[in-house]
């Protein structure tokens, strides 16, 4: 064990095990990040459109069950009654 650790120690100065700007995890990194991004502005202009949308939708369906009840609550008229 300490012959482990006295070689580790006593290692070159050269030699850099775990320097992340020349590994394949600082490309992970920038590609994970990259489509987070990319997903992030293809979501959220999305989302405020399909939001905006259904409440549009939603507000119209209301307006015209409103209409229909105000249609109903008026007395019928018989146009052979005159």
């Amino acid at each position: 064990m300490d012959d482990l650790l006295s070689q580790a120690l006593d290692a070159p100065s050269e030699v850099v095990l775990l320097d992340p700007t020349t590994s394949a995890n600082a490309m992970v990194f920038v590609l994970i990040t990259l489509l987070g991004v990319g997903m992030a502005l293809i979501y959220v202009p999305l989302r405020l459109f399909l939001t905006l949308t259904a409440r549009s939708r939603r507000l119209r369906l209301l307006q015209r069950i409103r209409q229909l009840r105000e249609e109903l609550g008026k007395p019928v008229e018989n146009p052979g009654s005159s």
